[in-house]
């Protein structure tokens, strides 16, 4: 399979809540480097991550263009984020079930037919002024 189409399936997953798919299509040593913060090293801690987002977050990706270069192993996404805050996460504000709407990207890597790299951009000033 090829690298978009892997990456293309990760975010089908994402926008159906199916978090075993997603976690299926990535690498053991996946790298998640968050538009705040440490990276995250590990399928573990991605699961973490997941189960946070699950919680504080209702979320669906639209407009979604993919972006792949000819070696076969990244791919961007530019997409709109369509969300609910359902529960507030620390140093962020109160959450109380607000909508938001906000663009995004993300970079992925592709080694072995699994994702080895997630990389996240977003506006978080922007988005902590949609829900507050």
């Amino acid at each position: 399979m090829i690298a978009i189409d892997i990456v293309k399936e990760y975010y089908n997953h994402f926008n159906n809540q199916n978090w075993e798919g997603m976690l299926g299509l990535l690498h053991t040593d996946i790298r998640h480097e968050p538009n705040q913060g440490d990276p995250r090293i590990g399928i573990e801690k991605f699961t973490e991550f997941l189960k946070i987002m699950d919680t504080s977050y209702q979320e669906t990706l639209t407009d979604m263009v993919f972006f792949s270069e000819s070696g076969n192993s990244r791919v961007a996404v530019e997409f709109t984020v369509n969300g609910i805050y359902k529960k507030g996460e620390e140093g962020l504000p109160e959450a109380h079930g607000q909508s938001y709407v906000l663009p995004a990207a993300a970079f992925l890597e592709v080694k072995e037919g699994k994702i080895s790299r997630v990389t996240t951009y977003y506006n978080l000033p922007l988005w902590i002024s949609l829900v507050s």
